[in-house]
């Protein structure tokens, strides 16, 4: 998690106080912003060029049940099946559950993954697990996707390459963090609800009643303070780049591309409504527009799909019909603008659900079977890849395992699959092993 506010740096004495000293001043204006940016000219310095692809990750916390959305097994016994209905899709003899009927109609636009084996039930763990790649190391954190696509590939604008919309990723083992590769490459995560009219992002968006011209008080204040304290420091240099972080986050803070690209309110509201107005469609579309103003992986983070408990009503009422309306609307919004070939879509989970129900009309933690959805990026539309078997517990062809849906991932956004990068101790660390899934690529 990367709070901006919070953006303190610390060495082996504690936090520094001329640190404390800017962040507290200014750090409600969002100037505790340059301390993540550390390595913007590092990286244009080494020229590290790669494949200009995108990626929005949607991440539907605490486990999606396959079975009562997109791997229905009618035949099965009734405390297997369950009591929803299935329908048919745009591919001849593949069906969804009636919780499903957008995705099944605009099936040809996304492929599935129906045998996916998560080798985890454990929320924490998942969320460590399936955005990086890795198994979770009490003594070590793998980066995540979105923090490696900011440190191999950096700034495209003003705005931060990595942002994470909703704050609904667990963080009990690190997931969707750095890791290793340190603060500055953490997500920017937004919490603020975009399902209103008036959309503000705190930490880019000055505080209510506070003009710009008390900003520009401020940076003066900053300059002073930096002109008495250089007197008695032997690091001018640092001091000197320093200053251009402060300058890259005061940049961000006033770029016209920042503020349109959280200017949600802005497009046409027949569009939101075809979104849907609920805090996922509005967090999906808010995705679209960062994509376009030069952000480079969103992810966007969806609670409350732990069902245990009377999981069907759960998903008929409130978890499904947001992403059955936004998911379909995202991909062809994104076609419509020509920015489906160059953006990944990737829809995961924290794992599957029991194949029986339990006694409270819900789905326990299941770690053999789940789904994951993917488009664009060159992503065949209308592929269901694989099968599970009757009763939906395990794969019965074409497993595929998380490393490789993350090593698709790599190779969609031009990360190498052997990407191997060096660890504070001075260890060189191969960030995922596995191959890419065949028929996506």
């Amino acid at each position: 998690m990367l709070p901006i506010d919070s953006g303190m740096t610390r060495n082996c004495e504690g936090v520094d106080r001329r640190d404390f000293l800017k962040i507290g001043s200014l750090g409600g204006l969002g100037l505790s912003l340059p301390f993540l940016l550390q390595h913007q000219q590092a990286l244009a310095k080494e020229g590290k060029s790669t494949k200009d692809v995108n990626c929005i990750f949607v991440w539907t916390l605490g486990g999606t049940s396959h079975h009562d959305t997109l791997d229905p097994k009618p035949q099965a016994a009734d405390n297997v099946r369950g009591p929803l209905g299935v329908i048919d899709t745009a591919v001849p003899g593949v069906q969804f559950t009636e919780l499903c009927p957008r995705l099944a109609t605009e099936l040809n636009r996304y492929s599935v993954l129906r045998s996916w084996n998560p080798k985890n039930a454990s929320h924490g763990f998942a969320d460590q697990y399936c955005m990086s790649g890795r198994l979770p190391n009490p003594a070590f954190t793998y980066p995540c996707v979105g923090s490696v696509i900011s440190q191999q590939q950096g700034f495209k604008s003003a705005l931060p390459p990595f942002v994470q919309l909703g704050a609904y990723v667990d963080r009990t083992f690190n997931g969707g963090t750095s890791g290793f590769l340190g603060l500055e490459h953490g997500p920017f995560e937004i919490a603020a609800e975009a399902n209103v009219d008036k959309f503000s992002v705190r930490d880019i968006t000055p505080p209510l009643n506070i003009e710009m011209s008390r900003v520009d008080r401020r940076k003066s204040m900053l300059a002073s303070i930096d002109a008495l304290q250089r007197t008695a420091e032997l690091q001018p240099q640092a001091y000197d780049a320093l200053d251009e972080h402060y300058k890259t986050a005061i940049k961000m803070i006033t770029a016209p591309e920042t503020k349109r690209a959280f200017d949600i309110g802005s497009e046409d509201p027949r569009l939101r409504d075809r979104y849907g107005r609920t805090p996922f469609g509005q967090r999906l579309l808010l995705s679209r527009r960062l994509i376009e103003a030069g952000v480079r992986f969103v992810t966007v983070s969806d609670p409350s799909w732990d069902n245990h408990q009377d999981c069907f009503n759960a998903l008929k009422t409130s978890r499904m019909p947001p992403v059955d309306q936004a998911l379909p609307e995202l991909l062809i919004d994104l076609e419509q603008r020509g920015l489906l070939d160059s953006t990944l879509v990737v829809w995961m989970t924290d794992f599957g659900r029991t194949p029986k129900i339990n006694s409270a009309s819900g789905r326990d933690h299941w770690a053999s079977a789940g789904f994951v959805v993917m488009a664009g990026a060159g992503v065949p539309g209308g592929l269901v890849l694989g099968a599970t078997d009757a009763e939906g517990g395990f794969p019965s062809n074409n497993e595929y395992h998380t490393e490789h849906v993350m090593a698709t991932i790599y190779h969609k956004l031009g990360l190498p699959i052997d990407l191997t990068l060096t660890a504070t101790d001075g260890r060189p660390v191969r960030l995922i092993e596995g191959e890419p899934v065949r028929e996506w690529i």
